[in-house]
């Protein structure tokens, strides 16, 4: 039985590999108003231990970038595509990204952010719907339909990618400059809304 309370999935079986790796399911975080809202690939070992999303070392990579511009963890919303942790860490497959897709969906409806930041190659493939080149396509931002909405949606490596390739960090600290600067400075103080023309 499936079950989702708001932004928060209760319930889930529909993916029994996911069903017999996880210790939990690990929802998003953050304000259910936010400008900003962070979607990653899947929990990792830390995430599924602590049932936070990006809470290991790409977390503290996200956590300075966003202090780097003024904002807090607890201004933004971070959640993945994929709520369950995958065996060995793996990528999800096609079927979990779409079995879990409804609870991104409608977290993102009920959220509606100014701004969507996709954190790597696996999530921008799968909120975009189309093949990505994460390295060369980085900062780019692109409106797309996400359930019954249009949200613009910015295009970021994956934090961890900094950790192996230092020349990804100018790229990923851009790319969260700018999605500070089009969801507004945090909280929901009444900016003008992206996309209301």
């Amino acid at each position: 039985m499936e079950q989702m309370d708001g932004t928060t999935v209760t319930a889930c079986e529909r993916c029994p590999e996911l069903c017999d790796s996880r210790s939990r399911i690990v929802n998003g975080v953050g304000p259910e108003d936010a400008d900003i809202v962070f979607v990653g690939e899947a929990p990792g070992a830390t995430e599924d231990e602590r049932g936070e999303p990006f809470v290991g070392r790409s977390g503290d990579v996200l956590d300075e970038a966003l202090r780097d511009v003024g904002l807090a963890r607890a201004d933004v919303r971070i959640t993945n595509c994929v709520r369950c942790r995958p065996p060995e860490n793996r990528d999800p497959t096609d079927e979990e990204l779409n079995n879990c897709r409804p609870y991104l969906d409608r977290e993102l409806e009920r959220i509606d952010p100014q701004i969507v930041v996709t954190l790597g190659k696996v999530p921008s493939e799968h909120v975009l719907g189309r093949s990505v080149g994460i390295t060369s396509e980085a900062g780019r931002i692109e409106d797309v339909r996400i359930g019954g909405r249009s949200h613009r949606v910015l295009l970021s490596v994956h934090p961890a990618a900094t950790l192996y390739d230092r020349s990804q960090r100018d790229t990923f600290e851009e790319t969260i400059a700018t999605a500070a600067d089009l969801g507004g400075s945090g909280g929901s103080g009444g900016q003008a809304r992206l996309g209301d023309y």
